[in-house]
């Protein structure tokens, strides 16, 4: 890129991390369910749930776990099971097993995170348009989402409500914007040829939006700031970002001649 397109995308980026320009329409509540997934009776149809389940089914046999391992349940979570969805979420599927009967538990959960990961960046399933996303979830651990529908008993596990909720919208806009520049300047590292230094930023910023949103979600739920700052930042595609510029930092620190 040269220097005149660089600053015109810094420009622009600078443009989009000013707390009034970004968008957090995303976030608003919707007044139903996504009609393209469920039932006026808020059941998810017929061929949603046949789908969805043949994914995940299919994903756990990829996996040659232990066959003794069994599936204790396959949820669809996350916005897509409440009223705040939007046209970029993402059709959560967690598969449940009991982590307690893994062999060497440390090893084989590192192993279902990498699983996942890779799984969720090298497929693009779209179910009525929603990318579809794996998560291999523990029985036991603590999960937040405003509702839980389970797939194996074509039931909710938690309904969802239609409820008013004060959202400090404006902070969630400044500190996201904050977020974002620092993602903006990682990339500005990664332009001027400063590997390492865009690399230990974007993943100073990862660890850092991890600990922010699980601090978030522990103390106020799915509604918290931390966690809209999260939605806001993946909804406005700045998590790709963050990801993107820190392989590409990785790939050219270990590169040759650069």
């Amino acid at each position: 890129m040269n220097s005149n397109n660089w600053n015109s995308w810094r420009n622009y980026l600078e443009e989009l991390a000013d707390p009034q320009h970004v968008d957090v329409s995303s976030l608003l509540s919707k007044p139903h369910l996504s009609k393209d997934l469920w039932t006026k009776n808020q059941q998810l149809k017929p061929e949603i749930l046949h789908a969805a389940l043949k994914i995940a089914r299919e994903y756990f046999e990829d996996l040659q776990l232990d066959p003794n391992i069994k599936i204790k349940d396959i949820t669809l979570t996350g916005s897509l099971a409440s009223y705040n969805w939007s046209d970029v979420s993402d059709f959560d599927l967690h598969i449940l097993i009991n982590f307690d009967e893994l062999g060497d538990r440390d090893l084989l959960e590192d192993y279902l995170r990498q699983k996942s990961r890779i799984w969720n960046i090298t497929h693009k399933i779209l179910v009525k348009g929603f990318e579809v996303e794996i998560y291999v979830q523990n029985t036991s651990e603590p999960h937040y989402s405003g509702g839980e529908y389970s797939l194996m008993n074509n039931r909710w596990n938690k309904r969802p409500t239609l409820s008013k909720i004060n959202i400090d919208y404006q902070t969630v806009k400044e500190k996201s914007a904050k977020i974002m520049e620092e993602i903006d300047d990682a990339y500005d590292m990664f332009a001027e040829k400063d590997f390492l230094q865009a690399k230990e930023a974007g993943d100073a910023i990862m660890d850092r939006l991890k600990r922010y949103r699980k601090a978030g979600l522990e103390s106020g739920g799915i509604y918290s700031v931390e966690n809209l700052v999260f939605k806001v930042l993946r909804r406005n595609d700045y998590l790709e970002k963050l990801s993107n510029v820190r392989t590409d930092s990785y790939d050219a620190l270990m590169g040759v001649n650069q």
